[in-house]
């Protein structure tokens, strides 16, 4: 059985209800969607949970990153502007993020910010249950990610 707590979760256009606020703010599993791209130093490392969890679902950091290079370049996310090259590495922050949001504009050329944000979330949302379907392979977490895949 699951036991998210309401304040750790988020309603977001694309994603509808219940998305995961960040992992270094708490967020459970699903939040890795929102995680930069292991090996470099970050500004607040110090309350970085993405190694963490990693470990708990049994996901090196190589695959971790193949997933998301990967969905990257069948989603046309690769970008010379964002972080670490690709959109899939970038997070969730309410502000914006003056680069996220240049590169998802270069992307959708044609449409709305709020319109752009939808894509954005559903699309992360999309990669969420793609790192969790890879974790879900490995018989030791299988019945903790299941429950997780049944939000989506």
């Amino acid at each position: 059985m699951l036991n998210l707590k309401e304040d750790k979760l988020r309603d977001l256009p694309g994603w509808e209800k219940n998305a995961p606020v960040p992992i270094c703010m708490g967020g459970d599993y699903r939040a890795l969607t929102f995680c930069c791209k292991p090996g470099y130093s970050l500004t607040f490392g110090f309350k970085c949970r993405r190694d963490q969890a990693l470990a708990e679902l049994g996901l090196s950091q190589e695959e971790f990153v193949e997933i998301k290079e990967t969905f990257s370049q069948e989603n046309q996310w690769d970008s010379d502007i964002v972080c670490f090259g690709s959109m899939s590495y970038c997070c969730m922050r309410r502000g914006g993020c003056e680069r996220r949001d240049l590169a998802l504009k270069r992307r959708y050329p044609k449409l709305t910010l709020p319109e752009i944000m939808e894509i954005y979330f559903k699309k992360k949302k999309e990669l969420a249950k793609r790192i969790l379907t890879e974790c879900a392979k490995k018989p030791s977490i299988k019945k903790k990610i299941n429950a997780l895949l049944s939000l989506f």
